[in-house]
């Protein structure tokens, strides 16, 4: 297919087959899926999945951005779809999105004759320029320092803030939005609950100790450690969507007296010290730039012998730590300003700041499970979560959900509980001389 000539390519009526060749011509390799056109048409392997282009502006969203900005746009405007399974497309797809490395497998038309007549090619079927708008769901531009309170805030309600009964589609009962802890046949819902208290024990709660769960969500950990340890919660969120949730639930569960969950920045929680602190998928968001203030602020709010447990998604280190870029599809339709670093180094950070690091237990395949069950909950009731917040809205979670349940899968990414111990001078950690007794997981 490759190295055609591109005025014949280009005086042909099928669609899909021009573009396959064109693709193919540009990037240097096989396409691995097969693609449907506007027109119908056609082209490339069989008896895999199909990634339908429903219309051609979709190649002017991938022109004026290339790679996978341009993708998610005409993904979210609903310009291209997939027929077939989603998970497979991702992986075959994985090589030319997040895997073509750098200079060595970039495309330059301007430096390539053949490769500039293919790019004029696909220029003219495209169609005319200008490219579309960007859909509505994407954040707008941000101007400012990273992760000043304001911003933060604005990142956090974007997620957040788009409604309870959307969230509870997807996570399921449990309303536990961070990775499960699975037995070989257990539910989700069991999972989750495993996970809440495998982190109970890991910050050896008991009756009457307080916890600040940072990021509290809408109030599993809180609930759980107060119901099941006897803990005394202070929960913190910058979602008032959020918190309104979590206060429902805890009256109903008659615990309002053991657990106060504020809409509040974790830099400004000053009524420490506490036995223990949770922080359960929060750490995404605080990004490099504060990443010490972090590890510092929950240091000083731990009394002598209390307990960090920080449950964290990594990345895999650069060889150029100063190339790292943030994902531009995440960054634009689901986490702005979120930042993934590895393991190591927030291990360091945690370290520096004077926490005493005792355990790292790595989930990463429980990650990918638990992704797998949320974007059948959605697929499940899929017209219902159009309905609860739109098309688009609908099209990115399933995006990133499926995307991130490959990238877990393929070691791209992975996650990680630290459990981290302000110890005294006298050097007693109060830590099991055995401590994986933890992982075993309770019985209800």
């Amino acid at each position: 297919m490759l190295g055609h000539d591109i005025t014949e390519v280009c005086t042909m009526a099928d669609a899909a087959l021009r573009l396959t060749t064109l693709a193919e011509d540009l990037l240097g390799t096989p396409l691995p899926v097969r693609l449907r056109a506007w027109d119908g048409s056609e082209a490339g392997p069989t008896g895999g999945p199909v990634l339908i282009i429903n219309q051609r502006r979709a190649l002017r969203r991938l022109l004026w951005k290339p790679g996978e900005l341009g993708l998610a746009r005409a993904w979210v405007a609903g310009e291209i779809d997939v027929e077939g399974d989603l998970y497979d497309t991702l992986d075959r797809l994985a090589g030319l999105i997040w895997e073509r490395g750098g200079d060595d497998a970039a495309v330059h038309p301007v430096r390539d004759p053949k490769l500039r007549a293919a790019a004029k090619a696909l220029v003219k079927l495209a169609g005319p320029w200008p490219p579309p708008a960007p859909p509505a769901e994407e954040m707008r531009r941000r101007t400012g320092p990273l992760h000043t309170k304001r911003r933060d805030k604005e990142a956090i309600s974007h997620h957040y803030d788009v409604g309870n009964d959307f969230y509870e589609l997807v996570l399921g009962p449990s309303m536990v939005y961070s990775c499960a802890y699975w037995s070989e046949n257990g539910t989700l819902e069991e999972a989750q609950r495993d996970k809440l208290d495998l982190i109970c024990r890991k910050l050896g709660l008991k009756e009457g100790d307080r916890l600040l769960d940072v990021g509290c969500g809408w109030g599993s950990m809180a609930i759980h450690a107060a119901k099941e340890y006897g803990a005394e919660v202070v929960g913190v969120t910058l979602s008032r969507e959020q918190a309104a949730y979590a206060r429902k639930r805890i009256a109903e569960e008659g615990l309002a007296d053991r657990i106060e969950i504020r809409v509040q920045d974790y830099r400004d929680v000053k009524d420490g010290p506490f036995d223990a602190i949770s922080s359960i998928g929060m750490a995404e968001h605080v990004g490099s730039v504060r990443y010490r203030q972090y590890a510092d602020t929950l240091f000083a709010l731990l009394k002598p012998g209390g307990r960090l447990l920080n449950h964290q998604i990594a990345r895999r280190p650069e060889r150029d730590e100063a190339a790292y870029k943030v994902d531009e599809f995440i960054d634009a339709y689901v986490f702005p300003d979120g930042e993934l670093a590895p393991v190591g180094r927030t291990v360091t950070l945690l370290e520096e700041a004077g926490l005493e690091v005792r355990d790292v237990e790595v989930i990463r395949e429980h990650y990918a499970r638990t992704l797998r069950e949320w974007v059948a909950n959605l697929e499940a009731r899929w017209n219902e979560a159009v309905r609860l917040s739109s098309p688009g809205r609908a099209r990115i979670w399933r995006l990133y959900m499926a995307a991130s349940a490959v990238s877990f899968e393929r070691n791209r990414i992975g996650v990680n509980q630290i459990l981290a111990v302000k110890t005294p001078e006298s050097g007693t950690s109060g830590v099991n001389l055995r401590p994986r007794a933890w992982t075993e997981v309770a019985k209800a």
